[in-house]
């Protein structure tokens, strides 16, 4: 098993979270896992993007090559285009549709969603209108990585494991909220998809 996943957002939105449960869970799953430290301004509104590689075999290198990641999972729609490029022919990319205007100017999002058509695996969702139905838009990562952990290629019990490991100080509401998310999320991907 090998799996390449690039995150890519912006400063704010939970990548780092979603970057831990993703190491948690593969640790929990005997898989060893190298990562990238987060590239960008980590700052809310900075652009963040981090590689991470989950392997059953030894892992050589933290970085990614450009034609080669499994996934793009992102918390930002232009985020998530910005690195097609690293994208192998077959991956999936999956991503919030709720732009974050970080930049000006900011291209329409008929022209971004018109991009993503283009792409023949590929997930907008709306991560904001899923987080506040879990109960707080800010466990938008969660659904994001709900929505992404079909294509993960770590077990959903592992996953939601380490969601309440890394939430562990937080109160429980946050943690059962987070988890909501997350499931809300990987049900949105299997509706979309069709994948089990």
């Amino acid at each position: 098993m090998k799996k390449d996943i690039i995150l890519a957002g912006v400063g704010g939105q939970g990548l780092l979270s979603i970057a831990a449960v993703i190491g948690e869970a593969a640790l929990k799953s005997g898989l060893l896992i190298k990562q990238a430290e987060v590239h960008g301004m980590a700052q809310r509104g900075g652009v963040v993007q981090s590689h991470v590689r989950l392997s059953d075999k030894p892992i050589y290198s933290d970085l990614i090559k450009a034609g080669s990641a499994d996934l793009i999972l992102a918390t930002e729609p232009l985020e998530a285009l910005r690195y097609l490029t690293f994208l192998k022919e077959g991956g999936m990319v999956v991503a919030n549709s709720v732009p974050f205007k970080n930049v000006d100017p900011y291209p329409g999002e008929e022209e971004i969603r018109a991009r993503f058509e283009t792409l023949p695996h590929h997930l907008l969702i709306d991560a904001i209108a899923i987080a506040k139905e879990a109960g707080s838009a800010l466990c938008a990562n969660m659904v994001v990585l709900g929505a992404g952990s079909p294509f993960v290629g770590i077990p959903d019990d592992a996953l939601c494991a380490a969601i309440k490991q890394v939430f562990s100080g937080k109160d429980k509401k946050i943690i059962e909220t987070n988890l909501k998310g997350f499931s809300l999320g990987r049900e949105a991907s299997l509706d979309a998809t069709g994948t089990n």
